[in-house]
């Protein structure tokens, strides 16, 4: 009895999250119209907080400082590096690239304190003197990432609606050629920013990610608190997710860009990954501090699905339990069949499982072929299928995620580069 109840509830939660997973894919494929206002010409800076990032973190200033747009400069956030990353920064074209070096101890505090210190020495060094903040945009790239070449004329007219606060564009792996875990985490990502980001801009929820994220000075500038210092992110582990939903709850639009994306590193070892994840996992859970915020200041379509992306976590944890009440109810089947000496499985209990574990795998095919022509309609919903399975590291790093929040550690497990 107690395998069928746990087989039961872990069946209603895949099914009322795939009905709600259903809404967002049908959402997704709505064309949303553009509010447009008088063009600017604004001022684009890009930041890259950077611990110890030498493998990586030249090909990326190269790609900015290659973009074909006027008016934008990079700032490199060295967070205490004990590598080359400083020579790195100092290397670049002087007329393009900025350093910011931090020490110990005021250093290695998290991604959100290596920003804000970021948006302290822009400000005090003068270099967005003159500038309207509704003119200045604040792009967060990481170390290892590369933009595409017409990511700023892609991303600029979103920024002509003036309750625009922030943009997310696309995220890429680079390396995605390079074995079938690189290329589930391009797909991983590719399904994330099609369907679930896209639908989410007809709802009012669009999420920002560490990655690629693109925002208005003057909508990271209403996020302050009065007498207090700091700046807009905030020291969770997942300050991306922290920071676009408290735009929304401020009353600005988050926005993404499906025409440009920025691509980063795929994790090529299954112990850094689920590590990564643990991290984000983490972040997670401690977003569910948002949850008063939600109700109070976002609007309710908004806030219902907000609410839903903030519940992941334990539904994470819950649909873990299925493999195990699968078990459990198969083998007391089994028992059940020797005692009644008849079988009592039926083909429903092949069918079932399939239905319910591999029926987005042909939505997520079809989406991926899409970004991937090369891959063929076929091969992408085979791929699809293993990367139901790929979602298992989930369950791995949603447990470490809350052992680790349990047990009290708040460090920045950083992704380590190759």
């Amino acid at each position: 009895m107690t395998g069928e109840v746990l087989l039961g509830s872990a069946i209603a939660i895949i099914v009322m999250a795939g009905c709600y997973n259903t809404t967002l894919f049908l959402l997704s494929r709505r064309r949303i119209r553009r509010v447009r206002g008088p063009r600017q010409q604004r001022l684009y800076v890009f930041l890259l907080a950077c611990l110890n990032e030498e493998k990586v973190l030249a090909e990326s200033l190269a790609r900015i400082t290659a973009l074909p747009a006027g008016n934008f400069l990079a700032l490199v956030i060295d967070d205490a590096s004990d590598d080359g990353t400083a020579g790195i920064a100092r290397a670049a074209d002087p007329e393009r690239v900025r350093l910011l070096q931090r020490t110990l101890p005021n250093a290695r505090r998290g991604k959100g304190a290596a920003l804000n210190a970021g948006i302290r020495h822009l400000r005090e060094s003068g270099l967005m003197d003159g500038y309207d903040p509704h003119d200045v945009i604040i792009c967060v790239v990481d170390a290892d990432g590369r933009l595409d070449e017409h990511v700023v004329q892609s991303v600029d007219p979103f920024f002509d609606n003036p309750r625009v606060g922030a943009t997310q564009i696309g995220v890429r792996m680079y390396n995605r050629h390079h074995g079938l875990l690189a290329r589930l985490q391009d797909m991983e990502f590719v399904i994330y920013g099609d369907i679930f980001q896209c639908a989410r801009r007809y709802i009012g929820s669009v999420g920002m990610g560490g990655n690629g994220q693109f925002m208005r000075l003057a909508a990271l500038d209403s996020l302050a608190v009065p007498g207090r210092e700091g700046g807009p992110w905030s020291d969770s582990l997942t300050e991306d997710l922290d920071l676009g939903v408290r735009l929304i709850a401020r009353g600005w639009t988050n926005q993404h860009c499906t025409a440009a994306a920025v691509s980063q590193q795929a994790v090529l070892d299954v112990r850094r990954l689920v590590r990564q994840r643990s991290r984000w996992f983490q972040g997670h859970l401690q977003s569910a501090g948002l949850v008063p915020l939600i109700l109070r200041s976002v609007p309710t379509r908004a806030a219902v699905d907000l609410l839903y992306h903030l519940s992941s976590p334990v539904l994470i944890l819950l649909t873990s339990l299925l493999p195990l009440s699968f078990l459990v109810a198969v083998a007391g089947t089994v028992i059940g069949s020797v005692q009644a000496g008849r079988p009592l499985i039926t083909p429903m209990w092949v069918i079932g499982p399939y239905v319910l574990s591999f029926t987005a795998a042909y939505a997520y095919g079809f989406v991926y072929r899409r970004r991937e022509r090369g891959l063929g309609l076929v091969r992408s919903i085979l791929l699809s299928h293993v990367f139901v399975f790929y979602g298992y590291i989930w369950f791995a790093a949603g447990w470490w995620g809350l052992w680790r929040m349990l047990t009290g550690k708040q460090t920045w497990l950083k992704t380590a580069r190759t």
